[in-house]
């Protein structure tokens, strides 16, 4: 039976704060984890039919807290637990502790998903399940691997963060900017992923996306005066806005320059802009407030030749000193291209020849094919297109780039 949308919602919010408040009374990440699992999967059985409880925080930390006394009481857990910690039985929990105005400890979870000891995707995976209350299953589909293949994963994250012996809390002062930066990191990577989908027959995979921003509005809300949170909540806004002009028949990819900008969701666009422009005003602009801004000048133009190309580079060049990445040199090099000439975009791009994080990717190889249909080489270009094709994963990408080669030669796919 299909969990309702309203009710996988608010289990999705309450997710983190449900496992929080378990972490933080009695340790045992994984245990607690798997404790806040169960009682998920047992509100998405009972409640579409019982009806939602009064105080749907309380439920749900009572039945984990339930689930969490069962399995110490255990042999085998108990001496797990013991072996752990160096102590003998664990406090009996308490079952009627949620009182209104508990402290939320979303951002202290996000803090230990996103430990330092973790892997990148190993990060991206144990934030789905804990924080954001994906099922294993469901992050498995969302990456293309089989569920055990990902629930190894996960198994592996919460052991190794077992055996840091990390604290739940707050990191300490010195450590508290990298470890943002990391949280940051990997919620952008979650949108990413979910907006262009690295492999498989789909280009975008929207409960990704809708999982990264609730995640970063969530991060938001904790931190409002971090100008990069706000930052990168607008800039998925502002992304994701294009959403529903970025595929056309049959699924086909439209670039940003030939979409239908009357399709962009215009409350989308109001609200990140906003967000970026107040950002700006009271922070010290960092990576995702540019990346924020310079969404907001191409939102600002009621068609493609009215961007403000040149306030784009110079915001693609202040970002280049401030992240400097071969992501934000391709960016830059079309940007170029625009306001000097597609010469001095494939210049640009020259510098990239050499560096291993980009030369095989395709992006690069897309890039070079636009600058040189640009510059009128349809020949070489058409050569770039095709390389490109054969590097991605995408399906969906594959074919806009082998259309963009057969258009150049005169419609003949030879």
């Amino acid at each position: 039976m299909r969990t309702p949308p309203a009710v996988e919602e608010l289990l999705r919010a309450l997710t983190p704060q449900v496992l929080g408040t378990l972490v933080r009374r009695h340790g045992a990440f994984d245990a607690c984890e798997d404790a806040v699992q169960e009682a998920l999967l047992a509100a998405a059985v009972q409640w579409p039919g019982d009806g939602v409880p009064e105080n749907p925080r309380g439920w749900l930390l009572t039945v984990a807290t339930r689930r969490l006394t069962d399995q110490w009481r255990s042999e085998r857990a108990r001496r797990d637990r013991e072996a752990a910690v160096g102590a003998g039985e664990p406090d009996e929990p308490a079952v009627d502790e949620d009182r209104p105005g508990d402290r939320d400890d979303t951002l202290a979870l996000l803090f230990l998903c996103c430990h330092p000891a973790l892997s990148p995707s190993s990060q991206v995976a144990l934030t789905l399940r804990a924080v954001g209350g994906l099922t294993t299953a469901q992050i498995a589909r969302a990456f293309l691997v089989p569920e055990a293949t990902m629930a190894q994963r996960v198994s592996r994250a919460k052991q190794k963060i077992k055996a840091t012996g990390a604290r739940f809390g707050m990191p300490p002062a010195g450590e508290r900017e990298d470890r943002l930066r990391a949280v940051l990191q990997v919620l952008y990577l979650i949108f990413n992923e979910g907006y262009t989908a690295s492999s498989g027959p789909d280009l975008q995979r929207t409960d990704l996306t809708a999982e990264a921003i609730r995640l970063a509005r969530a991060l938001h809300r904790l931190l409002p005066g971090d100008g990069e949170a706000a930052g990168l909540l607008a800039l998925m806004l502002l992304t994701d806005a294009r959403r529903p002009a970025r595929t056309g028949r049959g699924g086909l990819l439209i670039p940003l320059t030939e979409q239908d900008r009357t399709l962009w969701r215009r409350s989308a666009v109001e609200e990140g802009t906003a967000l970026v422009t107040a950002a700006l005003t009271w922070s010290r602009p960092g990576p995702y407030q540019l990346q924020a801004a310079i969404a907001a000048v191409h939102a600002e133009a009621p068609r493609a030749q009215d961007t403000d190309w040149p306030q784009i580079l110079g915001l693609y060049r202040l970002l280049a000193r401030l992240s400097p990445n071969p992501m934000v040199t391709l960016n830059e090099a079309v940007a170029l291209a625009m306001v000097s000439g597609p010469s001095a975009g494939l210049e640009l791009l020259r510098t990239l020849e050499d560096d291993d994080r980009v030369s095989g990717h395709h992006r690069l190889a897309a890039v070079r094919a636009h600058l040189l249909e640009m510059a009128g080489d349809h020949a070489a270009a058409r050569e770039a297109y095709r390389e490109a094709a054969r590097r991605t994963t995408s399906v969906p990408e594959r074919r806009y780039l082998e259309s963009r080669a057969i258009r150049l030669n005169g419609g003949n796919d030879d």
